[in-house]
């Protein structure tokens, strides 16, 4: 199952259903971002539903009453329009009045839509029996998270992983063909039906691509390795928070950011601008949401080694979200999902500049030890600059080094690799104080001896 919604198929209505653990401002925050979601795939958002229910586990998900109204608002086109016209009750569920400011209400005053979008996840039978009720596209939120992560991938990595995710969710959700319900696949693999073949494909591909995986992430370990040397800064945050922009602003790079929901999926690694000595590396990194599906979490776990391995993370928020709070909390789940829990962090408040003097006030008293920012100051952007070069200095190691003039090219390669803080000229040496990690310090200690 993959989006294949045509030009003429961009009207989206979302429907969330409100349980006794899902309600409320939650709810309402929820199907906002959905909104948000189904917009970065070119959908249009022309209305929501919403009904109450005790679970989202009902055959049809939600009640006759509710699917004969939204039948109405897609044409009347599925099952359920025959059955609410022999039905003199299609109205006993609850249906939730609340409001939801950011995308139109749930009254249309005409039937537009064409594609409807749960803002939960079906199983592959709910999926079946709502598109039969409604005689549209049905889609759930996984499917629509996995189908934005489908188009924005752009390394191997990225790609093997997604792929993998999409196949696991596709695999309980693949049917048979119209013709072939009873029919028996001809040659090889005879006794086969249509839908068993079709299976039995997706886990020769699941199998294929997790070892093309396996082969693509020990080649990431290594280059990983290579810079374990160098002190690494981890971009982290919820998705659309500003980190692809602020990696631009701090590295001095092309990294992409937009204003979309998972603009960036792949892990980019670039040096600290203006450049220090040692490096100072910088990742920006896969961006987070509620309700991750469980597979592309587990996928993404090699890409989220940047972050296990980093030196400093920073938490990257939208301080101009009212939400971000519970998204800080996503962020932190995720992260503890992964094993990346014990780093030195400091939280950034970022897009600083779209909050009033009072609200920047009253955040910077709830986050004291939080840095705020906008990639948009130069300013706020050379005080992180100076504070992620205090904690890699405070990292390194100070020693004095003994540099005989007879010893060619040591001090350019001191020089290009370490940070001097001091130098003395005597008769027949240099003495240099330098600041380095361990491991610069030893192997030059080494090579001195060897001289």
């Amino acid at each position: 199952m993959q989006l294949t919604a045509k030009a003429s198929r961009t009207n989206a209505l979302l429907i969330s259903i409100c349980t006794p653990d899902f309600k409320g401002d939650e709810a309402t925050e929820s199907l906002a971002e959905l909104a948000r979601l189904v917009t970065t795939l070119g959908f249009k958002v022309v209305g929501t539903q919403s009904q109450k229910q005790s679970s989202t586990n009902k055959v049809n998900v939600l009640g006759l009453g509710k699917l004969a109204e939204i039948a109405h608002l897609t044409g009347n086109k599925g099952e359920i329009a025959l059955e609410a016209e022999e039905s003199d009750d299609i109205s006993e569920e609850i249906i939730d009045e609340t409001s939801f400011a950011e995308i139109p209400s749930d009254n249309l005053p005409f039937s537009c839509a064409d594609v409807v979008v749960f803002d939960c996840d079906l199983s592959p039978s709910q999926l079946r029996n709502v598109e039969n009720q409604l005689g549209v596209e049905v889609f759930d939120r996984t499917g629509i998270i996995i189908e934005i992560f489908s188009r924005h991938a752009r390394t191997k990595t990225a790609k093997l992983q997604i792929e993998i995710a999409r196949l696991n969710y596709v695999a309980p959700r693949l049917r048979e063909t119209s013709c072939g319900d009873k029919e028996r696949q001809m040659g090889k693999g005879a006794g086969e039906t249509t839908l068993e073949l079709n299976r039995r494909k997706v886990r020769d591909q699941l199998a294929e691509l997790k070892r093309e995986l396996v082969s693509v992430q020990d080649k990431m370990k290594g280059r990983r390795s290579q810079r374990a040397e160098l002190f690494c800064v981890a971009l982290v945050g919820y998705t659309n928070a500003g980190k692809s922009s602020l990696m631009r602003a701090i590295t001095g790079s092309d990294v992409e950011g937009e204003n979309k929901l998972f603009a960036t999926l792949d892990t980019t690694v670039r040096a600290l601008f203006p450049i220090t000595q040692p490096r100072i590396l910088v990742s920006d990194t896969v961006g987070f949401i509620k309700k991750l599906p469980h597979d592309l979490v587990a996928s993404f776990h090699s890409t989220l080694a940047e972050a296990h391995d980093a030196s400093l993370l920073l938490y990257v928020v939208d301080a101009s979200d009212p939400s971000f709070r519970a998204q800080l909390d996503v962020v932190h789940e995720v992260l503890k999902e992964v094993g990346v829990e014990d780093s030195k962090k400091l939280l950034i408040l970022n897009k600083s500049d779209q909050l009033s003097g009072e609200q920047q006030q009253a955040l910077r008293d709830e986050f004291p030890e939080a840095m705020m920012t906008s990639a948009r100051d130069p300013a706020d952007i050379s005080k992180l600059h100076k504070y992620i070069v205090a904690v890699a200095q405070d990292e390194m190691i100070e020693e004095e080094i003994i540099v005989p003039y007879t010893a060619k090219g040591i001090i350019g390669e001191i020089r290009s690799n370490m940070s001097v803080t001091k130098e003395e000229y005597e008769s027949d040496h240099i003495k240099v104080t330098v600041r380095s990690n361990a491991i610069d310090l030893a192997r030059l200690k080494k090579r001195m001896l060897s001289l």
